[in-house]
């Protein structure tokens, strides 16, 4: 799988503390081992989402990202549950 990152995205990650930072590098390569580790809770979304998946990073911190191919996908936001849907 090739993953990639948009510029929102990784002005995002930039912005949280390195421990955070460590925890997404993890959880991205887990994500790149195994796309549906139960550990990720990989799931669609819904609503303006429709064709989005979301990965769980901690407790409350989710990575939403998009196939853009069968091989290839793109990580377009990071942040918290309730900044996803505001």
């Amino acid at each position: 799988m090739i993953v990639r990152f948009h510029r929102d995205f990784e002005k995002r990650y930039k912005k949280i503390n390195k421990k955070t930072q460590k925890k997404v590098r993890e959880r991205l390569e887990l994500f790149s081992e195994n796309l549906f580790d139960p550990c990720l809770n990989n799931h669609p979304l819904g609503g303006k989402y429709t064709d989005y998946r979301s990965i769980n990073i901690t407790g409350d911190l989710r990575a939403v990202y998009k196939f853009i191919s069968q091989d290839e996908c793109i990580f377009v936001f990071l942040g918290n549950h309730s900044n996803l849907y505001s």
